[in-house]
């Protein structure tokens, strides 16, 4: 049976009792092959070898006299794909290929998770089809045509408000009736247990890389950390490792045109309620039904998230704020300009907060940004919305 599937109230199992027999045979996975030395060797050599891990802690020397205080990138814009889902797609692959299972299907918003999954299934020798809705498809041309070239299937989802969220509903119906050979790969701390752990677990790498990064430069552990949050996997595998120390810990959510229009600000403008199988807080309206989310940044275009993260902002150990659609845009221009890095526009979010709270900090504080992606996927996304401003 599957056990502790809970972040204090968050979490859980609500779904379908014909799912209970996978997610139980992938907790059971994940807790004797994933420790496995066999597993360990493996998954070291695919993030080291061919992901490109450990990623650099990138001190910014413009931005940091700019904000000032001592600012660094966390650069997972570096790993291969260009963003952070590939620790975890690589880790549930690998899995699921030592489970048994030949198919990978997955959801994708703004198509990094998708690629990921693309990449590697090729790696692994494993069919993989993908979800996506067909706004996302139409604003993220440059990934759909990536995982096609790397030999996924992309399925375009034409219901509800064809974005992340009803790509997620088609993916759970597919793999209800395909449990036999088909794991679904999910792409953040989102849905069932053992989800939101498994993923988190895969994504710590960030922090634990900071942690002794950050050590070895400086001395110390930052003063604060930034992370954009949709459905939260870069931060919770950033902010992880640091929840014990007295680090703050700030998420950006996608505030779109702002908390009082359409927006993505789940935990910032949200209430609790259950979607895709757990308990988190939700865009809803009074009677329980999910509202459309909004955001210029297909990856944080849901109206879930993860459950751990609610806890967390329950507790108070995170602090949440939302960054608006123009502000993120904003500081998307900003750091291209100020260092020649371009974030994706998910991180965008991030830097935009950090540029927020900087104000507050001394001289020699230390403030480190996840750079979640890059924006090579958002430029002429960027373009067509905020064209004159290039």
């Amino acid at each position: 049976m599957i056990e502790s599937t809970r972040f204090g109230e968050y979490g859980g199992c609500f779904v379908p009792e014909t799912l209970m027999g996978a997610l139980e045979e992938l907790e059971s996975g994940f807790r004797t092959i994933v420790p496995s030395s066999e597993f360990q060797a493996e998954m070291n050599y695919y993030l080291h070898e061919y992901a490109g891990r450990m990623t650099p802690l990138t001190y910014c020397r413009n931005v940091s006299r700019d904000l000032g205080c001592r600012v660094y990138l966390k650069r997972e814009d570096l790993l291969h794909s260009g963003a952070h889902k590939l620790n975890n797609a690589l880790g549930q692959a690998l899995l699921a290929k030592l489970m048994g299972k030949s198919r990978l299907i997955a959801e994708t918003g703004a198509g990094q998770h998708g690629v990921a999954t693309a990449i590697a299934g090729a790696a692994l020798g494993m069919r993989v089809e993908v979800y996506m809705g067909e706004e996302d498809i139409s604003r993220q041309a440059l990934n759909v045509t990536r995982m096609r070239m790397l030999g996924a299937t992309v399925i375009p989802v034409k219901s509800g408000s064809r974005t992340l969220k009803d790509a997620i509903n088609e993916a759970l119906r597919d793999w209800v009736a395909n449990v036999r050979e088909t794991h679904y790969l999910i792409g953040s701390v989102v849905g069932p247990h053992p989800f939101p752990t498994l993923v988190r677990d895969f994504q710590t790498v960030i922090g634990r890389e900071t942690r002794a990064q950050i050590l070895e430069k400086e001395g110390r552990l930052p003063d604060a950390i930034v992370a954009c949050v949709g459905g939260g996997s870069n931060a919770i595998g950033m902010f992880t490792p640091f929840l014990r120390d007295r680090t703050a810990l700030f998420g950006a959510e996608a505030g779109g045109e702002g908390l009082e229009g359409k927006h993505g600000a789940t935990l910032c403008g949200g209430k609790p309620g259950v979607l895709h199988g757990t308990y988190s807080y939700l865009i809803q309206d009074a009677f329980g039904q999910i509202l459309e989310s909004h955001s210029v940044s297909a990856g944080l275009d849901y109206p879930g998230v993860g459950p751990e993260h609610s806890y967390l902002k329950d507790n108070g150990r995170v602090t949440y704020r939302a960054v608006t659609d123009k502000e993120a845009i904003d500081s998307f221009l900003y750091l291209s300009r100020k260092e020649g890095i371009i974030p994706a526009l998910e991180s965008a979010h991030a830097v935009s907060l950090a540029r927020e709270i900087s104000p507050g900090m001394e001289k020699d504080d230390i403030l480190v940004i996840n750079l979640s992606g890059r924006g090579d996927k958002d430029v002429a996304h960027v373009a067509a919305f905020a064209g004159e401003c290039l």
